[in-house]
């Protein structure tokens, strides 16, 4: 199992300043024609800005990386950004999904662009293909192609009550080509008086013959929002993931804990290269990376 070891990694990404707020993170990574395309979020303070841009860079050491486009928030009439998911197609195309905060709600969407480059995607040309409902808001989506059919597991909030928003689920949807989905109802969702009661959010799924393995953030409280850890939960079906052991099984070493958004990539010959964001001791979060 592919598990992250926060001695072990390296910065890929610096954080836009200095102090708790100021992140960089919920990274999206694939591999192609021998480089790593990585997709990640800057985030300022609440007040300052919060999810402001997504960026989009390339590496040829999965270390290192040169962006290679920059989309702001105002370009999508968005508040805020969170995760994008950075996806290669079956013809060499690429799409970008990206998680958008509705102006004066705490609802979400995700919008979709393609491209056939990475440097290329052009945000007035995109769709809606999750826009979520007046009851539920929909983000972070994590994407994957398996069994010639579209899998995606995306965190859902409950819009009901305005001091419940920040509870999440991951729902389970399949779709025939990426951009028209069906739901299969919840994956994967808190445990009464565990680490993870508050809320699951998948970040990355593998799967192995009859196994699904996930790894998903989860947090105990509200407070805990934004600090959340990484655990593993597993299953036969995609739609219905249990998960393992009484805690997480990553963390930061710092105050908080924060250890999220785990991304996994296949690099070929058994190399997998791990991208995550990671609380450091000033409060500031770091885009890490390890090789595997």
């Amino acid at each position: 199992m592919l598990l992250p070891r926060p001695g072990r990694g390296v910065v890929a990404v610096e954080p836009p300043g200095r102090g708790p707020g100021n992140w960089v993170g919920a990274p999206s990574a694939a591999a192609a024609d021998g480089e790593v395309f990585l997709a990640y979020r800057l985030r300022k303070p609440v007040g300052q800005g919060r999810g402001y841009a997504v960026v989009v860079a390339r590496s040829a050491d999965g270390e290192r990386f040169d962006p290679v486009l920059v989309i702001g928030k105002d370009q999508l009439a968005a508040e805020s950004l969170e995760r994008p998911a950075v996806v290669r197609l079956p013809d060499g195309r690429w799409r970008l999904y990206l998680s958008c905060a509705t102006p004066g709600t705490r609802h979400w969407r995700v919008e979709v662009t393609e491209a056939s480059h990475p440097a290329e995607f052009d945000v007035r040309r995109r769709e809606t293909v999750l826009p979520g409902d007046a009851k539920t808001g929909v983000k972070d989506p994590v994407i994957a192609r398996d069994g010639g059919r579209w899998h995606l597991w995306a965190s859902c909030h409950p819009l009901g009550d305005p001091l419940q928003t920040d509870q999440m689920t991951t729902e389970y949807a399949t779709s025939g080509d990426g951009l028209t989905w069906t739901w299969h109802g919840t994956a994967l969702s808190g445990r009464p008086g565990q680490w993870d009661s508050r809320g699951t959010r998948v970040t990355a799924v593998r799967f192995h013959e009859h196994l699904v393995t996930a790894y998903y953030d989860g947090r105990a409280s509200a407070a805990e929002n934004y600090e959340e850890r990484t655990g593993v939960a597993t299953g036969t079906d995609p739609a219905a993931l249990t998960p393992l052991g009484g805690g997480p099984v990553a963390a930061s070493p710092y105050t908080g804990g924060g250890l999220r958004y785990l991304s996994i990539v296949p690099l070929g010959q058994g190399q997998h290269r791990l991208y995550y964001e990671m609380t450091r001791a000033d409060g500031t979060h770091a885009l890490y990376t390890e090789l595997r």
